[in-house]
């Protein structure tokens, strides 16, 4: 684009001294040599061939409408303002002779009488100052452009040179890894064995407390069911605690209870061991604060006799057995759940056993040591591994810069891993080339993405003049949000403006020295003929 400029500043530059060159009115130069004076006139579509005084006669001949280049006679005409010193240009043949100055060297209004000035000369100036104003900024962008390059192509250098240097690196810690897991499973075989021994010594440990605890109850049991304190716990007072029952019909007899002591009418402190590893299961101690205290019976309330109009309503005294349920019902409901608790279950005494036991001592000096030497070499371990880790992303990082895309020389190198932002009314635009585009809230507010990088995206001429941004936050009921940036040249790298020219599709405009071309040559050339 900048060249095209450029080139057109040249015209600019040629037009103003040139010499016109005479030919019918509204004519372009290119097409002088179909319309020669004396000649027949052949249509330029080639559908017919008229004399040539009936050219511009102001009568349309031709089907094409060439034959009047310079009158409004044919409605799909058109008219060449030349426009010397400016740019020439084509209006349709409806403007000509209309009164509005269409041309600006007037040449439109011929025969309308309107007041017409020619303003070429001036427009050419005001444009040729605006298009050296361009030359200047494309011509200092190309030198900046160059310099990117260099700084480019330094830095590409440079990261091959660590690329190949972090490569070298990663072999080392590899290696280093490797060594360390070693050590690290070593000194983690003593680790396992010390905490196994110390861990079956606290299992041996709270297996004798449990062992003296089960033996000072069985104790206390035995001391218990000696209801006469002879030393001896007979049949008979076995017989007292009907929960003993092996066949659960509610009570204990003598053969049952003479079963339970193992056929015996009595047993001693040392044979009722084999007694209580029968009967712990069920026993309810007799002194237990968890022994569940027997529900009290409620007392029936003497009922009133019926009335006479009850028996009437009622005879012989045939009271309704709904009442009767209801009075049954109001008496359960009467009682306390609290009164009564179930005894503890095996699983409930088991956790009660195990608070009473402690928790584990603390390792010995010995087995702290181990367990710390270990504990080192695992950290040590997790540290050369999480570099080696760092020292992957990084080989995989420089792999992708070196291999992108930033253009024929990497003049675009410098905007990776960069931002630029703009702040409009509402909202402040952040671009991040090769990475992403969003938008926040300028009151407050969450981030919404725009798209992340793409492709370049330009023509087939000239692709690195745009980019693409897809796969953006997604619109209510719409698409994803994807932005488009349009490059262009100029001095500074900055973006410009931002725009939403159909829903949910952004378009950002960007500057940057990269974009920049090298300026034609504006030196004077050999006179040419006014176009």
């Amino acid at each position: 684009m900048t060249c095209q400029y450029l080139l057109l500043l040249m015209l600019l530059r040629l037009g103003v001294s040139a010499v016109e060159v005479l030919r019918p009115r509204g004519v372009p130069l290119s097409k002088r040599p179909f319309y020669e004076e004396g000649k027949p006139f052949t249509c330029l579509d080639g559908s017919r061939t008229i004399p040539f005084d009936r050219v511009n006669d102001d009568y349309c001949d031709c089907q094409d409408g060439s034959d009047e280049p310079g009158t409004a006679a044919c409605p799909n005409g058109s008219f060449h303002c030349t426009n010397a010193g400016y740019r020439p240009a084509f209006i349709p043949s409806s403007r000509i002779n209309d009164g509005i100055c269409d041309c600006c060297d007037t040449t439109d209004e011929y025969n309308s009488g309107a007041a017409c000035q020619n303003t070429c000369r001036e427009l050419g100036r005001k444009e040729n100052e605006s298009l050296q104003k361009m030359a200047e900024i494309a011509k200092e962008g190309f030198r900046l452009k160059q310099q990117l390059i260099l700084e480019a192509k330094r830095g590409l250098e440079d990261k091959k040179t660590k690329l190949t240097d972090v490569q070298v690196s990663k072999k080392d810690l590899e290696e280093k890894v490797e060594a360390l897991r070693t050590v690290k499973e070593t000194a983690e075989q003593p680790e396992k064995e010390a905490k196994e021994r110390h861990l079956k010594a606290w299992e041996d440990e709270k297996a004798v407390i449990r062992l003296e605890k089960e033996k000072a109850k069985m104790a206390k049991v035995f001391l218990e069911l000696d209801d006469d304190s002879d030393g001896f716990v007979s049949v008979a007072e076995l017989q007292s605690h009907s929960e003993l029952d092996p066949d659960s019909d509610g009570s204990l007899t003598e053969a049952e209870a003479q079963g339970l002591l193992g056929g015996v009418d009595t047993v001693d402190p040392v044979a009722f061991e084999s007694v209580w590893n029968t009967i712990k299961e069920k026993y309810t101690s007799e002194t237990s604060t968890d022994t569940p205290a027997p529900a009290e019976t409620p007392q029936e309330e003497p009922r009133d006799p019926v009335s006479e109009n009850d028996s009437e309503q009622y005879p012989d005294d045939d009271i309704p057995e709904e009442e009767e349920d209801d009075d049954e019902e109001d008496d359960e409901d009467d009682q306390d759940e609290g009164d009564y608790k179930s005894p503890p279950t095996t699983q409930t005494q088991e956790k009660k056993d195990d608070d009473d036991e402690g928790t584990m001592p603390p390792y010995d000096q010995e087995t702290q040591n181990i367990i710390d030497a270990a504990q080192k070499a695992r950290d040590e371990f997790d540290e050369a591994e999480r570099h080696l880790r760092e020292v992957d992303d990084q080989i995989k990082n420089l792999d992708k810069e070196i291999s992108f895309d930033f253009g024929p020389d990497a003049e675009f190198a410098h905007l990776y891993n960069q931002c630029y932002e703009l702040t409009t009314g509402e909202y402040i635009y952040r671009f991040c080339p090769f990475h992403r585009v969003s938008q926040k809230p300028k009151l407050g507010g969450s981030e919404t993405n725009l798209g992340t990088w793409g492709k370049w995206a330009g023509p087939e001429n000239d692709i690195y003049s745009l980019m693409k941004y897809d796969h953006g936050t997604g619109c209510w009921q719409g698409p994803n949000r994807s932005t488009t940036i349009k490059l262009t040249c100029g001095k500074e790298t900055v973006v410009t403006s931002t725009s939403e020219p159909s829903r949910c599709e952004y378009l950002m405009e960007f500057t940057s020295p990269a974009v920049c071309q090298e300026p034609p040559s504006l030196d004077s050339g050999p006179s040419h003929e006014e176009l």
